[in-house]
């Protein structure tokens, strides 16, 4: 695991540590590259957002408008809905098709065509902008909205308005499973050490066997897109949010927009938790906070910032199948890093 935390005084605390067995892959660093998963959303938002702010797009324009006939629903649901979660769709990971995919058995490459194609046979959860519901197909459609108003690749986008100006030399949208640089390994249960709660289908991942795990490092997630594509390191996002924060990447206008939360529980949600657009807002013991979190096979992390930008952190799991007893460490390493960043 990866811990980094930079209070905004002096020099960022950066810790990695690793099982013994895996140092026979890796000898882990905390600047290692990282998938960052569905983190890749708030970089997708900070693109919408952009195109507003340029008069190219409207949050209010419906998916319609740019995608017809392609999204269940699409003259109701905005694209505002799409960004914050609202539009009802049904969220496409949870298709039993999409099992080797996200297991890295099957080679076959899901375009979003394809998987908005599939989501649509499944009813809608609510109607549109009624409820708050998270589903990764939201983002699917957006970055099909990103790449028909711009005629270019999400990949591209996110080189030339993203990761380029800022100076970011480990962060690209990933569409294969080549890294850029030093990495770090990510970890799946084999199959016999699978805790049983899991379904079935995802049992077995591909990738190569030993310690009882299965080191999913080179699968690439052939259904991830713009809901979980980017590759990054914790000092690299860092800079992006800090850059997001400060009005860097947005003015201030579409920065408000991506700052305005629905809660994520209802109206009486206890743990006050809200998502804004692509962007989710905690209050902690120690502060409120602006975060994230990303699990893909391997990989599972945790991005945050204060309002401000001058404070940041992160955390990384080398799994995204974790115990009860992980989950609680899990839960308690939250906690610290959200207190740390506040000093």
């Amino acid at each position: 695991m990866i811990v980094r935390v930079d209070d905004g005084h002096g020099r960022p605390i950066e810790i990695s540590e690793q099982a013994a067995w895996t140092k026979k892959d890796h000898r882990l660093r905390a600047d290692d590259e990282v998938r960052e998963a569905s983190n890749t959303k708030t970089v997708m938002a900070t693109l919408a957002l952009q195109l507003v702010a340029e008069h190219r797009l409207a949050l209010t324009d419906p998916v319609d408008k740019w995608l017809p006939g392609q999204v269940r629903n699409g003259g109701a649901i905005t694209l505002r809905m799409l960004l914050n979660h609202t539009s009802g769709l049904f969220d496409y990971t949870d298709d039993p098709a999409l099992a080797p995919a996200l297991t890295g058995q099957d080679s076959h490459v899901w375009t979003s065509t394809e998987i908005l194609r599939l989501v649509s046979r499944h009813p809608a959860l609510f109607e549109p902008g009624t409820e708050w519901s998270y589903s990764n197909t939201n983002y699917i459609a957006i970055g099909a909205v990103l790449e028909k108003v711009t005629g270019k690749s999400l990949a591209a986008l996110v080189r030339d308005r993203i990761a380029g100006p800022l100076g970011l030399r480990h962060t690209f949208y990933a569409t294969g499973s080549a890294w850029r640089d030093r990495h770090a390994h990510g970890y799946e249960p084999d199959a016999a050490h699978m805790p049983p709660d899991v379904p079935d289908e995802f049992r077995n991942y591909a990738g190569p066997q030993h310690d009882d795990h299965v080191d999913v490092t080179g699968d690439y997630v052939t259904a991830d897109g713009a809901d979980a594509a980017i590759v990054s390191t914790a000092g690299d996002w860092s800079r992006f949010y800090g850059a997001l924060m400060s009005g860097r990447l947005l003015p201030a206008a579409q920065l408000a927009e991506m700052r305005t939360t629905v809660p994520e529980g209802g109206p009486e949600d206890p743990d006050e938790l809200g998502y804004g657009l692509g962007i989710e807002t905690a209050k902690t013991s120690c502060g409120t906070v602006w975060d994230h979190v990303g699990v893909v096979p391997g990989y599972a992390t945790y991005n945050v910032t204060d309002s401000t930008g001058r404070r940041t952190a992160a955390f990384f799991f080398a799994t995204s199948t974790l115990t009860r007893q992980a989950h609680q460490t899990g839960a308690a390493l939250m906690d610290a890093v959200n207190c740390a960043l506040f000093d």
